[in-house]
């Protein structure tokens, strides 16, 4: 083996060393996130609100997801201030039609759709149960991995696939059954925000996935949640405040007062930079891998929520989680070549003018 040929295998076995250890990292902080996404919900205002209406649930919801993203977003401009990327985020923010406009769609899919679906499900079901429904998200991430960056789905990968399968109706189940039994006439909406979750953060996986070829991630996160809070402020909100007879104005002056606001901060940091490690694994193992690996998130949202309730899960979230992280390791620890990891011929952003427009922009002084 020649020296190059040395240095391009040391290269590589980094490469995937690092990206194990960001989706790690950003399981641990996933699953650390579903504490104070929980205790919001037994703060003032909310802990004294009747939610006699599904419509003032999803209000509330609604509201605590959106201060959510900003918290998120000030995090992560404070991140970026750090690194000295501010100039970066304003260069590419402005290369809207080739660039910024697929992380805005993330934004939809991850915040509207997945995160807001995890606070329904943190709400009306509850925080171990939020935590183990997401674990399904890696089922979607590989099949849009599938369509647009040709990642093939293994047989190993299809048993990973069944067994994750297999854990989530261990999870739905028992509660599937009640519902069907007419046990509470407003679940539907928890079990409806799991499956919310779980389709959400998959696609956007697969979107910022690709995305992430032609930008740094750091950058790419904060366009992200800019997105997020952009469709928070300018399109959901208002629509909650003129069709909604609910004051949302109000409950977010009462939200933002002592604790609730102890608790979005704590929201914002743990889950800000669990997105942070989330987005640097893509690129260096790709959105497969770096979604199975951060499956793990939900042995660590048991961890930490029974921690901080002193209170002992339930045994189908235990043995379905448990069941969904087999599945998740199975999928993606069978040995492929590196070039398998991310296919250059995709119908998402990775054209060449779209690269070269970033390459651009990243080396304007």
């Amino acid at each position: 083996m020649t020296s190059l040929e040395a240095a391009r295998t040391k290269f590589k076995k980094n490469m995937v060393r690092w990206g194990y250890m960001w989706a790690l990292w950003a399981a641990i902080l996933w699953g650390a996130w579903y504490v104070p996404g929980e205790a919001i919900w037994y703060e003032f205002p909310y802990i004294n609100m009747a939610f006699n209406t599904n419509t003032e649930f999803l209000t509330a919801a609604a509201v605590i997801t959106s201060l959510n993203a900003i918290a998120v977003l000030f995090f992560m401009f404070v991140w970026n201030g750090v690194l000295g990327k501010w100039k970066d985020y304003g260069r590419t923010l402005i290369q809207f039609r080739k660039v910024t406009k697929w992380y805005f769609l993330a934004g939809i899919f991850g915040g509207p759709m997945a995160i807001f679906g995890s606070f329904l499900a943190i709400g009306f079901i509850g925080g171990i149960f939020a935590a183990v429904a997401a674990l399904m998200y890696p089922i979607v991430g590989a099949i849009l991995a599938n369509k647009w960056y040709g990642e093939k789905i293994t047989r190993r990968a299809m048993i990973g696939i069944a067994a994750i399968i297999a854990g989530g109706i261990v999870v739905f189940a028992p509660g599937i059954l009640s519902e069907l039994q007419g046990g509470g006439s407003s679940a539907w909406l928890g079990y409806l925000g799991g499956l919310m979750a779980a389709t959400g953060w998959g696609i956007e996986g697969a979107i910022a996935g690709r995305a992430l070829d032609v930008t740094d991630p750091d950058v790419g996160l904060t366009l992200r949640f800019t997105g997020e809070v952009f469709w928070w402020l300018v399109v959901i909100i208002p629509f909650f405040m003129i069709f909604v007879d609910i004051p949302v104005l109000p409950m977010v002056a009462q939200t933002i007062t002592g604790l609730p606001v102890a608790w979005l901060l704590l929201a914002g940091i743990t889950f800000g930079f669990c997105y942070v490690s989330w987005y640097k694994s893509f690129p260096l193992i790709g959105v497969g891998r770096g979604q199975a690996i951060g499956d793990l998130y939900g042995l660590f949202a048991i961890i930490f929520i029974s921690i901080f309730t002193l209170t002992m899960p339930e045994w189908n979230f235990v043995l379905g989680a448990l069941i969904v992280i087999i599945g998740g390791f199975v999928m993606y620890t069978e040995k492929r070549d590196d070039e398998e990891i991310r296919s250059v011929s995709s119908d998402m952003p990775n054209n060449n003018d779209e690269v070269e427009v970033i390459r651009n922009v990243e080396k304007t002084p």
